[in-house]
């Protein structure tokens, strides 16, 4: 990965959460890990679209193993004799609302940013969970979780690379989704006991996820200057590009499929598919 564990490495200060007094707030935290393991199911659309063979295959590999989480996090929730429940807004924002319109909107925003987020949180759980077969599951997930972000990274300085509107448009839409990270901080200290060693400080580990994600980007190549620098009309600006250009290449895409469609019928003038490589 482009970030090392070092670097995403956050000090709890030794807190940590006992899996009977805190296991309601545990139980949370797995839940929203459950709802994004389990959008998992989206892979199948990017295997049906994927660019070429080693893709595809990577992709395969990866439905699986994401399937294999939601198996882990349901037995965590059984561990703690916990149902599954519905995830906050903003966890389903993330994971579902800013699903990417085509293959690289999916390796930067879902593959290298938002499953870069994902792990931090599993390292996170780790360092504080004080309950040996819940860290051992996590464990288990983190391995492939950092194969997961590694590709997305990979896969997106690939994208990009001598396509600088691509870039701006993956940068500001990357801008939408690490908002929708910083909103986690207001629900934290609205929903969390704030008193509790280990929670107090979880809006500390969202700045921290939030500097380590813009860390990402500048190594992947997005941006050659930190996010935290650029100025709120520089930010707006880059989002409004980011959204007119889905628009246009919305707006093409559906053109071109009406004109095409005759063609389609038979077979012919359709998207490239894997098949065709």
């Amino acid at each position: 990965m482009l970030v090392t564990r070092e670097e995403m490495a956050f000090d709890f200060q030794g807190a940590r959460l006992d899996p009977v007094k805190d296991k309601d707030v545990i139980v949370w935290a797995v839940q929203q890990f459950l709802y994004g393991e389990i959008t998992g199911v989206q892979i199948g659309h990017w295997l049906y679209n994927a660019p070429d063979l080693e893709s595809a295959r990577f992709l395969a590999r990866q439905a699986v193993e994401e399937f294999q989480h939601v198996g882990n996090f349901l037995r965590i929730l059984e561990i703690l004799g916990a149902p599954p429940e519905k995830a906050t807004w903003s966890v389903r924002f993330l994971a579902t609302g800013l699903m990417g319109g085509d293959w690289a909107e999916h390796v930067a925003l879902e593959m290298a940013l938002g499953e870069g987020l994902v792990l931090q949180a599993f390292y996170a759980m780790i360092d504080t969970v004080d309950e040996p077969e819940i860290v051992a599951i996590l464990k288990r997930g983190v391995r492939q979780e950092e194969r997961h972000v590694d590709f997305g990274e990979q896969q997106t300085s690939k994208a990009i690379a001598g396509r600088p509107a691509l870039r701006r448009r993956l940068l500001g839409l990357a801008l939408v989704s690490l908002w929708g990270v910083s909103r986690l901080e207001a629900f934290m200290k609205k929903r969390l006991p704030m008193d509790h060693p280990a929670l107090r400080r979880l809006p500390d580990l969202v700045r921290h996820s939030v500097r380590i994600a813009e860390l990402r980007l500048m190594r992947i190549g997005l941006t050659d200057v930190p996010i935290s620098s650029m100025s709120a009309g520089r930010k707006l600006a880059l989002v409004a590009e980011a959204y007119a250009r889905k628009l246009a290449l919305g707006l093409v895409s559906w053109v071109l499929a009406v004109l095409l469609f005759p063609l389609r019928l038979v077979g012919l003038a359709g998207p490239k598919r894997l098949t065709d490589t």
